[in-house]
């Protein structure tokens, strides 16, 4: 019942979109590896779309006056005429923050300039691996965990980047293996080696 459901919002909305936005990727995609014939905005797009990494990105597309979750599901769905809806991060989280409020954090770009001019300068994108504690050991997981709790969201599937692919997504269960970093200083392990984060591996 929920795929007949957003296969008409689907057949509703591509008219929509194809005149009101062009596709979210400006012009800049990439094709979706697992779908055929489906693109996906490229990655630096999609870091165009945040004020500084780890900010909410924004909406690239226009209201479609539906559920968020009707293509942002744990998967996320090729759209024709305009890209692939990204999976939701947010599978995990509990109830109230999970995509029912969606718009708290997410909102709409109503205007391509700036309001007033600022010197503010985000943090820039950080993709870099977590730390080992031995180069045979799984890497730490490099950033909180609120809000992104669906692993899968970000490093497997369709909408994957590549530059932040697992290689084993038959892997359900991440965090048995991988743990939040706590800490970002030098630390002593019971082998009595001191473990630094490595931020090239």
């Amino acid at each position: 019942m929920r795929r007949s459901n957003r296969t008409g919002l689907i057949g509703l909305l591509v008219p929509t979109v194809a005149l009101l936005t062009g596709g979210c990727g400006e012009g800049r995609w990439v094709d979706v590896p697992e779908v055929d014939g489906a693109v996906k905005s490229a990655a630096s797009v999609r870091a165009e779309r945040r004020a500084y990494d780890g900010a909410p990105p924004v909406i690239p597309h226009a209201d479609f006056r539906a559920d968020c979750s009707a293509c942002h599901d744990h998967r996320g769905i090729s759209i024709e005429g305009v890209g692939y809806a990204p999976a939701s991060p947010h599978e995990g989280t509990a109830t109230t923050g999970n995509t029912v409020r969606c718009r708290q954090c997410h909102v709409f770009v109503a205007e391509d300039g700036l309001f007033v001019a600022s010197d503010f300068i985000g943090l820039e994108q950080d993709l870099r691996p977590g730390g080992r504690l031995n180069p045979f050991s799984p890497p730490t997981i490099p950033h909180g965990l609120l809000m992104r709790e669906n692993c899968v969201a970000c490093h497997a599937g369709p909408a994957v980047r590549e530059e932040i692919a697992t290689s084993h997504p038959e892997r359900t269960r991440c965090r048995q293996c991988h743990v939040p970093e706590t800490m970002r200083a030098s630390f002593r392990s019971l082998l009595g080696e001191t473990v630094v984060r490595d931020s090239t591996s």
